[in-house]
């Protein structure tokens, strides 16, 4: 743990509610993990409950899965993860993402299907030529209890066969809760994704 966190590092944690997102200092580093002082108050952090963490490092975004061994006002200490990685430092994950939504600015409204999808921004397919000199807002919905509401910058518009366009574009207004929603949602998608091609092979 000594070469992933050290001391004055700064940690998010996030906890099963994404609501309850918390942020702190690391105090302290152990053999058997960590010691930090959070932000916030420990609103919806739990002893013994699996949060997930992400920390900027040397080595690029480091994110890892583990749980509060004990709970003291605003300190915490959080057990040595089993396993971590190591995002990519440039871009975030991207995962096939394919929904039905739709691209609204005012009264206009474009129907679409997206590709793919990450914390950045997303690719996507439409029959609907988009004036890409617009900014459009999007609902994105990942979980019966996850929408992420922001707007959709146009990048790149790619007319392809039988009258498709394909659109690159990037998420603008995105809060910073809504932007960690979709760095864990893909990251876990991305995981089961591997864990499930493992098993196949």
């Amino acid at each position: 743990m000594r070469e992933l966190i050290k001391d004055n590092q700064l940690v998010t944690i996030v906890p099963q509610d994404f609501k309850k997102t918390n942020k702190g200092r690391v105090l302290e580093v152990s053999p058997e993990g960590f010691r930090m002082e959070l932000k916030y108050k420990p609103d919806g952090l739990i002893v013994n409950h699996i949060c997930d963490f992400y920390s900027f490092t040397d080595n690029g975004y480091l994110y890892f899965e583990s749980y509060i061994q004990n709970l003291e006002n605003n300190v915490i200490t959080i057990a040595n993860p089993v396993k971590h990685r190591f995002l990519q430092r440039r871009k975030f994950t991207r995962i096939k993402f394919i929904e039905d939504l739709e691209l609204t600015n005012g009264d206009v409204v474009h129907k679409i299907r997206t590709l793919d999808l990450s914390a950045g921004g997303m690719k996507v397919r439409t029959t609907e030529n988009i004036d890409i000199e617009k900014d459009y807002n999007v609902s994105i919905k990942l979980s019966d209890e996850q929408v992420i509401n922001c707007k959709y910058q146009l990048i790149r518009v790619e007319k392809g066969d039988g009258g498709l366009y394909t659109i690159s574009g990037r998420f603008t207004s995105l809060s910073n809760i809504d932007k960690m929603t979709l760095v864990q949602f893909c990251m876990k998608k991305d995981m089961e994704n591997l864990n499930k091609s493992g098993k196949d092979e």
